[in-house]
């Protein structure tokens, strides 16, 4: 369901693929992408267009 997405990582200040990514909608209903840094383990989200 979830493809490659690449979000910005603010513990290594680079943008990176994520790795496990999921879709979810949050709660006021934006659907975002969340997955962890591949480098790092750190958490990453994305917020998806439309």
């Amino acid at each position: 369901m979830a493809d490659q997405y690449e979000a910005y990582c603010v513990k290594c200040k680079a943008k990176r693929v994520m790795k496990d990514a999921q879709i979810v909608t949050n709660a006021k209903g934006r659907k975002m992408a969340k997955g962890t840094c591949p480098t790092c383990g750190t958490k990453m989200n994305l917020f998806l267009k439309g």
